[in-house]
């Protein structure tokens, strides 16, 4: 896209620049730098509308397994323990941590059709919520999704190591 940029990092940074620019959302970026993997936290600036879809979309299109939770919700540990039991690697958004967690919220609730948390998704897209992983789990259904994730989210031995990276 840009043939003056060799590195793929200054690559993306240059997309990420010209996609956020007009949302006010420039300070978490120059403060946490542009990561391949979509390690992304908040900033004190409010996100807009279209803002927080955008966010939404590259947390979930750089990471396999997304849960976008609630530290006191029950569904929510529930969604994180079917795969931790699991042993697969995913990334945590906690909305009651976050700066803009309930404009967060309401993006998710246009994208998905349900305002509830959590709001887990496998390769880009919504599988429901805490019953509805958990129901994939008992069905068998969950560990065949997973498997076609992209190698960053599972270990050698085909699964992930169970951790998680929690993102404000």
């Amino acid at each position: 896209m840009f043939p003056f940029v060799q590195k793929p990092d200054y690559c993306l940074l240059l997309i990420f620049l010209a996609m956020f620019a007009r949302g006010g959302c420039l300070s978490w970026l120059a403060r946490d730098g542009c990561r391949r993997m979509g390690n992304f936290t908040s900033s004190s600036a409010s996100l807009p509308g279209p803002g927080c879809s955008q966010y939404v979309q590259e947390v979930v299109s750089h990471n396999c397994i997304v849960i976008f939770s609630k530290t006191t919700c029950p569904y929510c540990r529930m969604a994180k323990n079917v795969f931790n039991e699991i042993g697969a690697n995913y990334k945590v958004i906690e909305l009651d941590e976050h700066d803009d967690g309930r404009r967060v919220q309401e993006a998710l609730a246009q994208m998905t059709g349900a305002r509830t948390v959590p709001r887990v998704f496998i390769n880009g897209n919504c599988i429901g919520g805490g019953s509805d992983t958990q129901q994939l789990h008992q069905q068998g259904k969950l560990l065949p999704l997973i498997e076609q994730c992209a190698p960053c989210c599972m270990s050698s031995e085909g699964l992930g190591s169970g951790h998680f990276e929690a993102t404000k």
